[in-house]
């Protein structure tokens, strides 16, 4: 190299820095990219999508061939550089030359490529794609013999090179990706898709109507009764029973009731005539399957029943449903008939409310783990029975009892806003 002009040799230098720049830039502009995206782009015919995508089915052999590029670059423009230093400063130079030529590579062909390719992947590494793919194909002897030697090495540690990282997504995986999705998905779908992924923590006896609540019609009681509760009732499908709800018959649908009304007279057998099988739910059945099996069925309601066959509650498709796009109506108040507001803030809130509808519609974060109804929150806390005029500080809301009946919790007031202030301000001392 003594008879190479020192004018070319910069040159060659320079050249190889920007090369080492496009190696380094490239592994992380095609590592960085994300895989479903790709995906994507890749299916509608995106043409560096496809071409990067074809890389990365082989990540060891793409990274093979650039660490092999970046390395012989990298090599190469040191051992230029050390010519360099002896033809200018002798000896004493190499030392200085190692130096500038460590810093000029750090900041010029690692740390600034490496995090343009970061923030801007695709940049990077679809236009990499046109020159890594031929040269991978030219160099294929040379990075098979260094993949063969890699994974022997990896086997002798105890590493499976073949055993390929699943890209599946787990539940909260898919969640995370959702929530950061940011604009580009509106803020309403996303609470959707999330609701979703949380079906499959909710089974039906977090949202079914509990057994003393449920309307039925008991064909034990006066026909004329009867006929007065099908022609005021609120609900589409009722349950028909014998004296307890155990006894159930079936299903009434009102708008089969049309039929009686057209005749003179009707008996309850012409009743029992229009009802159709009841069905029956396992107590702890996730909301998922649960939702299957309601269209499976062609179902849109069933009785909740627990090892014993008993009744314990009941459940909707509609009930379903509202897990997944939520009430319909502005005002949170509004979606839940068991809370009340208060002039001053507070809620008066029935012991029979659903924790988990609390949480949901209002926004609370009372305790899941536990109790169902707001009732059942109270007693176990207290383990007791508290007297009308009790307070509790429950999971940091204020709560005093307001009505009990019998052996439980009729009525009870919240102020959900002194846990707010108690957030806020717990933030502001710890900020300070």
């Amino acid at each position: 190299m003594n008879d190479i002009p020192i004018g070319v040799l910069f040159g060659v230098l320079i050249l190889l820095i920007f090369i080492s720049a496009f190696f380094s830039g490239s592994e992380t502009g095609l590592m960085s990219l994300n895989r479903y995206r790709l995906k994507h782009l890749a299916k509608s015919g995106h043409r560096g999508a496809a071409r990067a995508s074809r890389l990365l089915d082989h990540p060891d052999r793409l990274i093979g061939l650039i660490l092999l590029g970046n390395n012989f670059v990298n090599i190469l423009a040191s051992s230029i550089a050390t010519v360099l230093a002896l033809r200018l400063w002798g000896e004493a130079g190499i030392a200085l030359a190692a130096g500038l030529l460590t810093l000029v590579i750090l900041i010029f062909a690692e740390v600034t490529p490496k995090t343009l390719a970061v923030l801007h992947p695709e940049r990077f590494a679809f236009p990499a794609s046109r020159v890594l793919g031929p040269l991978q194909l030219l160099l294929y002897p040379l990075v098979w013999l260094v993949n063969v030697i890699a994974h022997a090495l990896m086997r002798l540690l105890g590493v499976n090179p073949k055993k390929a990282r699943s890209e599946e997504l787990s539940s909260e995986e898919l969640r995370v990706v959702v929530n950061e999705a940011g604009a580009l998905i509106p803020h309403s779908h996303q609470e959707m898709l999330t609701n979703i992924l949380d079906l499959e923590k909710a089974t039906v006896d977090d949202i079914m109507v509990p057994r003393n609540e449920i309307t039925g019609i008991d064909l034990d009681n006066d026909w004329e009764e009867i006929l007065n509760q099908i022609a005021h009732s609120q609900h589409t499908r009722l349950p028909v029973y014998r004296g307890d709800i155990n006894n159930v018959v079936g299903f009434l649908h009102m708008r089969n009731t049309l039929v009686l009304s057209r005749r003179k007279e009707t008996f309850k057998e012409d009743l029992v005539a229009l009802l159709r099988e009841p069905y029956f739910v396992p107590e702890g059945t996730s909301l998922t399957p649960q939702l299957l099996n309601f269209r499976r069925q062609k179902r849109r309601i069933g009785l909740v029943v627990d090892e014993y066959g008993d009744v314990r509650g009941l459940v909707t498709l509609e009930d379903i449903l509202e897990e997944i796009v939520g009430e319909f109506t502005t005002d949170p108040a509004d979606n839940i008939r068991e809370v009340h507001p208060q002039p001053d803030g507070t809620y008066l809130v029935d012991g029979s409310a659903s924790i988990r509808d609390l949480n949901r519609i209002m926004g609370w974060e009372l305790p899941t783990d536990g109790p169902k109804t707001f009732s059942g929150l109270i007693t176990e806390y207290l383990q007791d029975i508290p007297e009308p005029g009790t307070s509790l500080m429950l999971a940091g809301y204020p709560v005093e009892i307001v009505q009990t009946k019998g052996n439980k919790v009729k009525t009870a007031l919240i102020n959900p806003a002194f846990r707010q202030r108690k957030a806020r301000l717990d933030t502001a001392n710890a900020e300070a």
